[in-house]
């Protein structure tokens, strides 16, 4: 008699919710909400769980409120060497999953203030300490409206989701740590230079140059 064989499907993965994410970073914004889901999709499309540890690489191209949701969600830290700055000033995130090789890059289509041009001119104003009580309270309504639209906007409209051929990089190391001649501080060896036969930290070396 024939066994049969059974494959077993991922299961859908968990993802966080939204408000931890707000708890992590202090407060809602559509940036924020931006990186959620981002790291939503990438999760989803890739059909994997939380990194515990570096399962999951994440690279960011930018520095913004959306990274912090990157790592509520994703597990990719800047501690566990996981996730790693690119910093393009591009809302856009590349997941990488090291035991399957796949990879899927996640670019914003539209900004908030270009789904809302209200939105963008009143930002103008608030920014520069011009606007009325009246505008600020609009404003801070068209932002807490932004927040609920990119939370419940279809994925392929909010961001444009291709696979990549995934470069992963290698897990992070953990180098000895040296003494700084010069301030005396712990420099780790894989960042120190050498300097008058000894090892100095970045901040204490002197940048030697010949240019005019």
């Amino acid at each position: 008699m024939a066994t049969m064989q059974r494959t077993r499907k991922k299961a859908a993965p968990i993802i966080k919710p939204f408000d931890r994410a707000v708890e992590f970073h202090g407060h809602v914004c559509p940036g924020l909400a931006i990186g959620y889901r981002a790291a939503e999709l990438g999760l989803k499309e890739l059909a994997c769980r939380r990194a515990m540890d570096e399962e999951l690489v994440a690279v960011v191209e930018n520095d913004a409120c959306g990274v912090d949701a990157i790592q509520v969600v994703t597990g990719c830290t800047l501690g566990k060497g996981n996730l790693i700055l690119k910093d393009y000033g591009k809302q856009a995130y590349t997941f990488m999953d090291r035991k399957s090789g796949d990879g899927v890059r996640v670019s914003l289509r539209q900004t908030p203030d270009e789904m809302d041009p209200v939105l963008s001119r009143l930002r103008g104003k608030v920014m520069s300490g011009i606007a009325s009580a009246g505008e600020g309270a609009e404003f801070r309504k068209r932002m807490n409206g932004a927040v609920e639209s990119i939370l419940a906007m279809p994925g392929e409209k909010l961001f444009e989701i291709r696979r990549v051929k995934a470069e992963i990089p290698e897990k992070a190391r953990i180098f000895r740590s040296v003494k700084c001649t010069k301030c005396g501080e712990m420099v780790s060896e894989a960042r120190a230079r050498v300097q008058d036969g000894g090892f100095v930290c970045i901040t204490c070396h002197g940048v030697y140059t010949r240019e005019c």
